[in-house]
């Protein structure tokens, strides 16, 4: 089956990548649009992230937090 790329910029685009891996453009297509899919189909969700975060956070900080010093807290306010 043919494939056919109209638009100047994809076909480029696809003529170098097959040149860099020595392959079909047709094949160079095809392994960027697989790569896309795996990289937006394994992209989670911003809370799901936020989470992570913030579990990851919980294990850092130390039970009942900290005192801060007062140049911590001036900083945190913007002031010097």
């Amino acid at each position: 089956m043919l494939l056919q790329i109209r638009n100047p910029r994809a076909r480029e685009l696809a003529r170098k990548i097959a040149r860099q891996n020595h392959v079909s453009m047709t094949e160079a297509v095809v392994n960027a649009l697989e790569a896309e899919y795996r990289r937006v189909a394994a992209r989670q969700p911003l809370a799901a992230r936020l989470d992570d975060i913030a579990d990851e956070l919980a294990v850092i900080a130390q039970p009942g937090g900290r005192e801060m010093t007062k140049d911590e807290i001036d900083a945190m306010w913007g002031h010097s």
